[in-house]
């Protein structure tokens, strides 16, 4: 694998139609959900991304021990799947893996009757799972501030429960798309479910056997809205994600309306043409935290003041993706600070530099929010590798729309 990878862009100029890759969010979702109702469900289109390949096969896999890598709803969900199903497991994933809190849903699934025990710091990964006794409560409280993956993991076990689950979310209520998502997929496979206020029910029942269409992308989508908003001259058509979606990430067509991209929707997708872009822009990422580091990217490129709520999730991504942003901005004489707490503020600079240079802390969003940037001078791009976790193929697309891609060994 290379070390880098440099990329330019000869025209400034894209004319180009891509095919998106498809949403690992719901592909996660779907293969949990259609194990549990047996397995047999037909589902198509599922991601090519590592995360999504990785769990199809964990979830067919017999050993003992089970590496979720670096995959977060990987760990999440198996964490649940095992505990309920009765497995017993040693669960356990890469350092950074290890260092991603998971106590609040192992929390959860002790109420609920599991038994999982810490092998290592306690709150962390690699965890053993063994029996589900099956008494515990019926009535949970778990903090929704924290990650939606914790709330979506229970709810897609909560049908196996000898009495089912009343989830009461407390707080405020972070990526609450990607619950409606969660929601919405186990109806399409017979499960009902309530969501009242701030507390979700779901009864005791049993998942239908369904087949099962994944969407396309919406987070793939905000990189090539980038490239537009960059570009000297636009016309991109996004060939799969659709305008009424489960994925609260198709926010990035009302963001970019903003920063220079208009979007029309057709029956194939979406065509996207360079507008002149405001300003200033203010914007809560609570619905759509996988979104802020294009746009924290492209604001910076753009010499937009950018000020922001909703990040609270992303200290515990991949990297600390707060951090990450932080330290990068710096290269291209921009910053980003926290100015109260909770919102976050960034100062574009001017970027002097004949060429930029952007590490990835081993995180695919950090990968593709900057190789835009590509589009105003060279950019080189450390462990281009990282984008096989959602995106495997976004450099061979990217060659597609006219940028030069030199590998460096």
């Amino acid at each position: 694998m290379s070390k880098s990878l440099t990329l330019t862009h000869p025209t400034g100029v894209l004319h180009t139609s891509i095919k998106l890759p498809a949403s690992k969010s719901e592909a996660n979702r779907a293969l949990i959900i259609s194990t549990l109702s047996g397995g047999t469900a037909e589902l198509h289109n599922l991601s090519e991304a590592n995360d999504t390949q990785l769990l199809q096969r964990l979830l067919k896999s017999d050993d003992d021990t089970i590496d979720a890598e670096d995959a977060g709803t990987v760990m999440r969900f198996l964490t649940a799947y095992y505990a309920v199903t009765g497995q017993q497991k040693v669960l356990t994933g890469t350092d950074r893996m290890c260092q991603r809190p998971i106590k609040v849903l192992v929390d959860a699934l002790r109420e609920l009757g599991a038994s999982i025990n810490y092998l290592g710091e306690e709150g962390y990964p690699p965890l053993k799972i063994d029996t589900f006794k099956g008494n515990g409560k019926k009535q949970l409280k778990i903090r929704s501030d924290i990650s939606s993956q914790y709330i979506s993991a229970l709810l897609m076990i909560a049908p196996l429960l000898p009495d089912g689950l009343a989830l009461e979310l407390e707080g405020k209520i972070g990526s609450k798309p990607y619950i409606d998502m969660t929601l919405s997929i186990m109806r399409h496979f017979g499960a009902e479910a309530t969501f009242k206020g701030n507390t979700i029910t779901v009864p005791h029942q049993k998942y239908k056997p369904a087949s099962f269409h994944v969407e396309s992308d919406w987070s793939a989508a905000s990189y090539w809205y980038s490239m537009v908003a960059l570009a000297k001259e636009a016309d991109v058509t996004l060939l799969g994600p659709k305008e009424n979606s489960f994925q609260g990430d198709s926010a990035v067509a009302d963001i970019m309306q903003h920063l220079g991209v208009y979007t029309t929707f057709t029956s194939e997708g979406v065509n996207l043409i360079k507008k002149r872009h405001e300003k200033h822009l203010l914007y809560d990422f609570s619905d759509c935290p996988d979104l802020a580091q294009t746009v924290v990217a492209l604001s910076a490129a753009l010499g937009v003041t950018l000020e922001m709520t909703g990040l609270e999730s992303l200290r515990i991504k991949e990297t600390d993706r707060i951090q990450a942003l932080q330290i990068e901005l710096l290269g291209m004489g921009s910053r980003m600070e926290e100015v109260t707490p909770g919102v976050f503020r960034v100062q574009p600079g001017i970027i002097t530099k004949k060429s930029l240079n952007f590490r990835t802390y081993q995180d695919h969003r950090m990968a593709m929010a900057f190789a835009p940037l590509s589009l105003l001078a060279p950019v080189e791009i450390q462990e281009p590798s990282v984008v096989r976790k959602s995106y495997p193929r976004f450099w061979e697309d990217l060659e597609k729309a006219g940028f030069n891609i030199k590998y460096n060994d």
